[in-house]
């Protein structure tokens, strides 16, 4: 039977900041709006495009909302305290470290989309003590997540995983027809490109491959005690189109390239004991994200179709607000907090210490 906390309506609106307003984030934005039981207060974003104007405006709302973007963080949480930011402006945990310090010192919570920051100790960890101990000065919680890394390869096992007497291994595959997804993405993947130009801008850093695969090993390791000899990242590769598929924006001709695929592995005992296959390509046949444990008993878990990356995104950004809110001080993981659930009701139901 759920809990009375009787007087919840009367409690003022939980106040949420928006600290990077791209497509991400102004998904989130959107999303947020349609919740009971919180206020956006304000919105942080260096594009000189979006600074001064109304956020209503920028993310597509039906009418102004009031807030105006600034790119001046320091003076919007002196001046209008948010009990918690909603974070998404970079991939790299050491490009937001002073973003994430700037928050978490004036005292406010923290959910973060960046990518390495769902599992920051595994290649940053002096920098994510650093973060845990001044969000514990500072008596808030910093949370890293999304749809992947942050629940679909990783945090999804890991429940899984709580069956089983025995596991020998544990893989993870998820692949996205890119067509369906936005056209900065497919860019990003490198659709439409030459095999030439893609290994081209693999060499320059134009193209990264999927930011988080490392962590998502580090942290389905941790969470089943398991000390990993290594974390094996594979080499980015180009799925190359087998005959002619298209978007609604970018035709891929035969021969050239439709998208990427990646992998990495985390050993022990000389032996791949973590193995998660990341592939996004245009005229992919079927979306799907799988979960094979083999162990005592096996599990074998797939949806299909594979869970849209952006409103996946938005949706565990906005579901783990009270988890983060809940929360005792620190730097956590998805590991480290309830399981994630859909919030549906007043946000401020599932508020225990907020107010």
């Amino acid at each position: 039977m759920s809990k009375d906390y009787g007087s919840f309506s009367c409690k003022p609106n939980l106040k949420v900041a928006i600290y990077g307003v791209g497509w991400i984030g102004g998904s989130i934005a959107r999303l947020l709006l349609t919740k009971k039981g919180l206020e956006i207060v304000g919105a942080v974003d260096f594009a000189q495009a979006k600074v001064g104007r109304d956020l209503g405006e920028i993310v597509g709302a039906e009418k102004p909302l009031g807030v105006k973007v600034t790119k001046d963080a320091e003076e919007l949480f002196s001046t209008v305290k948010p009990d918690v930011v909603v974070h998404a402006t970079s991939s790299y945990f050491r490009d937001v470290y002073p973003q994430l310090e700037e928050i978490v010192k004036h005292g406010v919570n923290v959910v973060s989309t960046c990518e390495e920051l769902s599992y920051p100790y595994f290649s940053s960890g002096e920098l994510a003590a650093k973060l845990d101990a001044l969000a514990k000065k500072h008596k808030v919680a910093v949370l890293g997540t999304g749809v992947n890394p942050g629940f679909v390869m990783d945090t999804l096992p890991i429940v899984l995983s709580g069956v089983c007497q025995e596991i020998r291994n544990i893989k993870v595959e998820r692949v996205m027809d890119a067509s369906t997804r936005r056209m900065p993405f497919q860019k990003k993947i490198g659709a439409g490109l030459t095999v030439d130009e893609f290994r081209e801008k693999i060499r320059n850093k134009q193209i990264t491959g999927h930011v988080g695969l490392e962590q998502s090993v580090a942290m389905i390791a941790d969470a089943l005690g398991w000390s990993l000899q290594a974390v094996e990242l594979g080499v980015v590769e180009p799925v190359v189109a087998e005959k002619p598929v298209k978007s609604k924006e970018i035709k891929v001709e035969r021969g050239k390239v439709a998208g990427l695929r990646q992998s990495a592995r985390g050993i022990m005992h000389s032996k791949p004991v973590i193995t998660l296959l990341f592939e996004a390509y245009i005229g992919a046949e079927e979306e799907y994200d799988s979960i094979t444990i083999e162990g005592v008993p096996k599990i074998c878990e797939k949806i299909s179709p594979c869970v849209h990356g952006d409103l996946a995104t938005a949706a565990i950004v906005v579901n783990m607000i009270p988890k983060v809110v809940n929360s005792e001080p620190g730097l956590k993981t998805m590991k480290d907090l309830p399981l994630p659930s859909a919030v549906l009701g007043d946000i401020r139901r599932t508020i225990l210490r907020f107010g």
